[in-house]
């Protein structure tokens, strides 16, 4: 009789567990040997704790009540147990944090779609150290991350998570209007994106052209330029913020693996070449990207190379800035 396990899970057997193994020490060492603390948080958090913290990643945790009926939740992600760890016991600790991890987390799935339920995700999270000095090192540790996963010809996205937001708050667009464009912009709908700027009372073609033009924007610091031309003042603080990150990764010598993509959101940060072009020999497919969602096939890219969201009576807002990968 064969028993079955929950899809979305997998046995992993000894050949594939010492890739694995030592694909999490060249992983931590990479982290460590930079500054990074290891820390581990429980699976189990109060599941008001992590909506409070994320809403989005919340939605996607299994819940359950424990025996003095609080209800529970098993982690989806590590970014908001970190925000909790940095408010918490970490409260008084001097800045910046440099923290690392290595852990699991588990989120529901939807059928058909490949998604593990339980994965391993590890990752740094930098706090207190602001932009663009803290974006800078946070790119040159994912650098050495996946050199030390053997992907070194994996290139880096880097965009703004604020750009779209604010220059739709420009453009007068406010509530679920620009949430729905948002989303659009985050799966590179162009047609549902102009389909539903052209929706909007007072929006012009004008503007609706240039959010189109932005997303499609992409190469090195040349484009900033390219973008400056469309104008505006969003864009403009946009442009300003990139240029003065990208110029500290020249300094630090690691801007040679990072492209500007001014349509990259929250959600997808790091992309790398179609998978025919990791191989020896092969020859680059110009203009293909995928999202960066395994690491030497053992680790899978998780939204977040971002931010940390404050938690309410958390005390002061402090600069902050993380990656993380998992299986």
């Amino acid at each position: 009789m064969i028993h079955p396990i929950p899809p979305g899970t997998r046995d992993v057997l000894p050949e594939e567990m010492r890739e694995l193994r030592r694909l999490q020490r060249d992983l931590l060492d990479a982290f460590e040997g930079r500054g990074y603390g290891e820390v581990s948080t429980p699976a189990i958090e109060y599941d008001e704790v992590l909506a409070r913290g994320d809403g989005r990643t919340a939605s996607s945790a299994y819940r359950f009540f424990d025996e003095r009926g609080d209800l529970l939740a098993l982690r989806s992600d590590m970014t908001v147990p970190i925000a909790r760890l940095a408010a918490s016991r970490l409260a008084g600790a001097g800045t910046p944090l440099r923290l690392c991890y290595m852990a699991s987390a588990y989120r529901a799935v939807r059928p058909q779609r490949g998604q593990m339920r339980e994965f391993i995700q590890a990752g740094v999270e930098l706090i207190g150290e602001p932009a663009p000095r803290g974006t800078a090192e946070v790119v040159e540790v994912l650098e050495a991350a996946l050199d030390a996963a053997g992907l070194d010809r994996a290139v880096i996205g880097l965009g703004d998570a604020d750009l779209y937001r604010q220059l739709l708050t420009e453009f007068g667009v406010e509530g679920e209007a620009r949430e729905s464009i948002i989303g659009r912009l985050a799966t590179h709908d162009l047609v549902g994106l102009e389909a539903e700027l052209s929706a909007v009372a007072g929006i012009s073609d004008e503007q609706c052209a240039t959010c189109v033009a932005l997303s499609q924007l992409r190469g090195g610091s040349e484009v900033l330029a390219e973008a400056r031309g469309l104008g505006g003042a969003a864009v403009e603080r946009a442009t300003a913020r990139l240029q003065e990150t990208y110029e500290e990764l020249e300094r630090r010598g690691v801007a040679g693996r990072v492209q500007i993509d001014l349509g990259l959101l929250r959600s997808r940060l790091l992309q790398r070449r179609h998978p025919r072009d990791l191989r020896p020999g092969a020859r680059p497919c110009p203009g293909r990207w995928w999202p960066l969602r395994r690491v030497a096939e053992a680790l899978r890219r998780r939204p977040p190379g971002g931010r940390l969201r404050p938690l309410p009576g958390a005390g002061p807002r402090r600069p902050d800035g993380g990656v993380a990968t998992g299986k």
